[in-house]
């Protein structure tokens, strides 16, 4: 049984202490938040203790914790826990700062604690079919690689002030899927992007509508395609044309009843967003720590994933600002 410790009881790290209380060899016995009445209250739901972060890091009977606060956070507690012997999950992105992620990577590496950067997508079971099919080589040579994800709408503006930006916050998912199922980095990012949702987010200092290519040292393609808002739903696609065929996963949607009469055919739309979209790959991503933990697999997504997802990020953010293609600075 692995006894775990929660950073962060926000709408992420709710999620996260389901799964982890849940979980047959895991349990909740911590949570800290700066919030500290959400903490206790989230604390007293499972039977947990509410205490600072610093006890959390110094209560040796903790095994590992699942860092779930502010992004501007990740890299120091990674460092901190890592330091005081305990495994480590994070939520994505490892930091907002491609530097600073860096030198997070350097600090660990010598720990020798293991800790997994949380790209639930990578957890789908249609996305991990996909790269499966990949891997047996059924559609021969991965040639051109399409993104689809849009979310239903933007969010607050005072989110997006403390985001990142769209790259770094929304299509870092898709930048790690892109690495997951091409295998290797991109040679060169090119980034399109323009705030035609909400003027607002413009004013921010970020984009809501992007467009990003990525070209490989072979001449493969990746194509990801990135909106704020989707006013059907949450829309999530891949699509990998390869030399031997084609492999697409589509949407999936609310109920599987399809309506044919005089006037049509119609079906369900998209589960509404990501909470509903992908808690079963947070299960799947959650038991794959824990089984990393006390079996002795290879973490599936290690901190060197998220840092090249965030390097994709900034080689992005660059290239919109410039107008032409990055080489990915890792």
């Amino acid at each position: 049984m692995v006894k775990i410790g929660l950073l962060g009881a926000g709408r992420i790290g709710r999620v996260h202490a389901v799964n982890i209380a849940g979980h047959a060899r895991s349990e909740l016995v911590a949570v800290s938040d700066v919030n500290e009445d959400a903490a206790r209250s989230l604390a007293k739901v499972y039977g947990a203790k509410a205490i600072s972060s610093e006890e959390m890091l110094q209560d040796n009977s903790i095994d590992a914790v699942l860092i779930a606060t502010s992004t501007d956070t990740h890299s120091e507690f990674i460092e901190k826990a890592t330091a005081a012997g305990k495994a480590v999950l994070c939520e994505k992105p490892v930091d907002l700062s491609l530097d600073r992620a860096k030198k997070c990577l350097a600090a660990v590496s010598g720990s020798g604690m293991p800790v997994m950067v949380g790209f639930n997508r990578r957890f789908d079971s249609n996305f991990a079919a996909i790269k499966a099919s990949v891997e047996a080589g059924e559609i021969g040579k991965p040639e051109l690689l399409s993104i689809t994800s849009f979310d239903p709408a933007p969010p607050p503006i005072s989110y997006v002030k403390l985001s990142g930006g769209l790259f770094r916050d929304m299509m870092i998912h898709d930048f790690d899927m892109a690495n997951f199922i091409m295998g290797e980095m991109p040679k060169s990012v090119h980034a399109v992007g323009t705030s035609i949702v909400d003027p607002e987010i413009g004013t921010a200092g970020d984009v809501d509508t992007a467009v990003v290519t990525l070209t490989y040292a072979d001449g493969r393609i990746a194509v990801i395609k990135n909106s704020r808002r989707a006013v059907y739903g949450y829309d999530q696609r891949i699509e990998l044309l390869g030399s031997e065929g084609l492999l697409s996963a589509a949407n999936v949607l609310e109920n599987t009843v399809s309506k044919a009469t005089k006037a049509g055919v119609t079906s369900a739309k998209p589960e509404f967003f990501f909470l509903e979209r992908y808690m079963r790959a947070y299960a799947s991503e959650w038991d794959a720590f824990v089984s990393a933990i006390l079996d002795g697999t290879p973490m599936p997504i290690t901190l060197r994933d998220g840092v090249a997802a965030l390097a994709l990020a900034e080689a992005a953010t660059q290239s919109r600002n410039s107008g032409r293609p990055v080489e990915p600075p890792l």
